[in-house]
């Protein structure tokens, strides 16, 4: 398989890192950009500031994860690393919900 480095956009773009690791872990920008658009479920990162995003794969068999940590810089999203779990990740914390969507919430909830 002959690899092909990521391009950067207007909206995203790419470190030296996640270069790395997409070579490692066989994904591709476009199955990356893929999670980003479709995540399974959102966690903080593991560095302050970063968020997280997986997508199951794999099989029932044989299941993986595709892990997608990037950082908000305004209107532009720097993709940091990505990464292939195997098997299924336990959840560390509830996904970060913004304070005045939830007392929104609250508010129709009552």
């Amino acid at each position: 398989m002959f690899f092909k480095a990521p391009k950067n956009s207007k909206k995203i773009s790419w470190t030296k890192h996640v270069e790395e690791k997409m070579k490692f872990y066989q994904l591709s920008e476009r199955r990356l950009k893929r999670l980003f658009r479709n995540p399974k479920r959102i966690e903080k990162g593991i560095v302050p500031g970063t968020i997280a995003i997986m997508q199951p794969a794999g099989t029932k068999k044989h299941p993986t994860e595709i892990w997608l940590m990037y950082q908000k810089l305004g209107k532009k999203m720097r993709i940091i690393t990505a990464w292939r779990y195997p098997g299924i990740s336990p959840i560390r914390e509830a996904p970060p919900i913004p304070e005045d969507i939830l007392k929104f919430l609250w508010k129709l909830r009552t």
